[in-house]
């Protein structure tokens, strides 16, 4: 019941990092995986030579941003179906077929842990090596990006939770009754 919760906080915590566009942050300029916004009072020249506005804009086309939401995106369906098997395990009173949905979400866990760590990782690796064209010199990353690596913890644990619950179930199962035939 606990991997159960924990699933359904991981898909709040990969909405709310899809939805924001605070992953990258500097000096009233944000960038996100699918827009950056710029502050009213911006300092000129704009990060990356952009001409904009006050406002939020589609997310510049580099391979890193688009990459990252790509994963983040299949780590939100992946975790969302393994939701849906998890759901569907607790319902079950069967213990194979429970173990069978069980192993299947655990997979798709995996699967989707991998996608977000391999986004957290790659953005801000590849982000560094652009950060001479930014005409920033502080970037700090955001709360969005932070709320990521919250959903990876949470996942990383519900995987451990998985783990954990087919251990205790095979011993459940498996308890043996021993008849005393001996009477005085």
């Amino acid at each position: 019941v606990i991997a159960f919760i924990c699933d359904w906080i991981v898909i709040l915590l990969m909405l709310l990092c899809l939805a924001s566009s605070n992953w990258l942050t500097a000096d009233k300029f944000r960038q996100g995986l699918w827009e950056h916004c710029v502050d009213e009072d911006a300092p000129l020249p704009l990060p990356f030579h952009l001409k904009a506005k006050p406002g939020c804009y589609a997310a510049r086309s580099v391979v890193y941003i688009q990459g990252s939401a790509a994963l983040c995106v299949v780590t939100l369906l992946c975790d969302i179906g393994a939701t849906v098997l998890t759901g569907i395990g607790l319902c079950i009173k069967e213990p194979t077929r429970k173990y069978k949905l069980y192993r299947v979400a655990l997979y798709v866990m995996i699967c989707a842990l991998s996608c977000i760590l391999i986004a957290l990782v790659v953005y801000p690796a590849s982000f560094a090596a652009e950060i001479e064209e930014s005409n920033r010199q502080v970037w700090e990353f955001g709360w969005a990006y932070g709320v990521g690596w919250g959903a990876a913890i949470f996942l990383f644990g519900t995987i451990i939770l998985l783990l954990c619950d087919k251990e205790a179930g095979n011993m459940f199962y498996m308890q043996k009754t021993i008849h005393n035939e001996s009477r005085a």
